[in-house]
């Protein structure tokens, strides 16, 4: 009897230890742009596995598909955060139907929220207020603006968030100049872009996100610009922004990773441990979950997940960054064209040997991509 009653005793322990759990509910867009780029499924897998051991959590995951919501929303119950990881607007999860207005009551109880990459855009008309309000800052269109180019983070402020998190560097579309309410957020990234990063005429403007005379301002005069952020709202809840992740395989730099998984804890409104939520990733790990895409393309300009998406890493990035140097600089500085037209040539000829070793791999080892791989990656080889 006794023996029972302890067996009894340690599982009502148990039981409340784990009613006791932090619920964080994540939530992943729909598919998006090319290979290994906006895995938003793939992407939170990943996170999801590197919690899925650390104590007084739980977490949730839900897949969206197209412009469904989550399928139960009873999910929400008792959720101590959600993180939105998934295209902006008009793709945005958030900005359809009664859906912002059910999250704003969910941040009236406190529940923490989180925003990755292209999450932290909504529209002037619908979202823009509630994303500041409640992480803090929100991506505007012409305003901010959406560069790809490395990002170097030398230093970090003191915060739960940054704990045991190095500086490190990596090539994302690291948006910045973001809109930021006036008090009470706390910059967890921040650098001053390269001018590289604005190699884009100022006139015509090339898009919504292609920059405006603010920002090419801000970065002559090299003020530093946040890319990660933090708040504490009034109402006892926590937000964070974090603009990079466009690219998969940056999950695999120990310190990114680790720097999303404390924010991710922090907004919970549980205890980040004083070295950080410690985590491995393998390759594997990197390529499992990916969605099936095909179209424009895309990769990391840091390691490759593989050579599917090889054809659109670093060299295609040279030569779409030569270009805007030419085009720019054609209006504002014509002594240096023929260098640059020379970087120019320089960029294309390595796209076309980048391209020439991929179509080769094709032609040698054809079984390790399907038809629509190969069909994908010959017509971009053409473009």
């Amino acid at each position: 009897m006794k023996t029972f009653l302890l067996a009894l005793l340690a599982v009502c322990c148990a039981a409340t230890v784990s009613a006791a759990d932090k619920k964080i509910v994540l939530i992943a867009g729909a598919p998006s742009h090319g290979a290994g780029e906006h895995e938003h499924r793939a992407g939170l897998l990943l996170l999801q596995s590197c919690l899925a051991d650390y104590p007084g959590i739980k977490t949730e995951f839900v897949s969206l598909a197209g412009n469904a919501w989550v399928p139960d929303e009873t999910i929400f119950n008792d959720a101590a955060a959600v993180i939105i990881y998934s295209d902006g607007e008009p793709g945005h999860p958030l900005l359809r139907e009664d859906r912002l207005q059910k999250m704003g009551a969910l941040m009236a109880k406190g529940v923490g929220l989180g925003l990755m990459h292209y999450a932290t855009e909504p529209s002037l008309a619908n979202g823009n207020k509630e994303f500041i309000a409640w992480t803090g800052g929100a991506f505007e269109v012409n305003y901010s603006v959406n560069p790809i180019y490395l990002g170097e983070f030398k230093s970090l402020p003191r915060h739960a968030i940054t704990r045991g998190v190095r500086p490190f560097s990596t090539t994302d579309e690291w948006y910045f100049h973001i809109r930021f309410r006036p008090q009470g957020v706390t910059p967890i990234l921040s650098l001053v872009a390269p001018e590289s990063s604005m190699n884009r005429p100022d006139t015509p403007r090339l898009g919504l996100r292609e920059g405006n005379e603010d920002v090419w301002a801000a970065v002559r005069r090299r003020e530093p610009q946040t890319v990660m952020w933090a708040t504490e709202r009034p109402d006892g809840g926590r937000g964070f922004g974090f603009t990079g992740g466009h690219y998969h395989a940056n999950w695999g730099n120990d310190d990114q990773r680790k720097l999303v998984l404390n924010a991710i804890l922090w907004v919970a409104g549980v205890e980040v441990p004083a070295n950080g939520v410690e985590s491995k990733v393998t390759t594997a790990m990197l390529r499992a979950n990916l969605d099936p895409k095909g179209g424009r393309g895309g990769a990391a300009p840091n390691p490759t997940l593989s050579s599917m998406t090889a054809l659109t890493a670093l060299p295609r990035q040279k030569v779409t960054d030569a270009r805007r140097a030419l085009v720019y600089n054609a209006l504002a500085n014509p002594a240096l064209l023929k260098q640059l037209a020379d970087e120019l040539g320089a960029a294309n000829l390595e796209l076309a040997q980048a391209r020439a070793a991929l179509l080769a791999e094709i032609q040698a080892t054809p079984e390790k991509f399907s038809a629509e791989q190969i069909a994908t990656l010959v017509q971009q080889a053409s473009q």
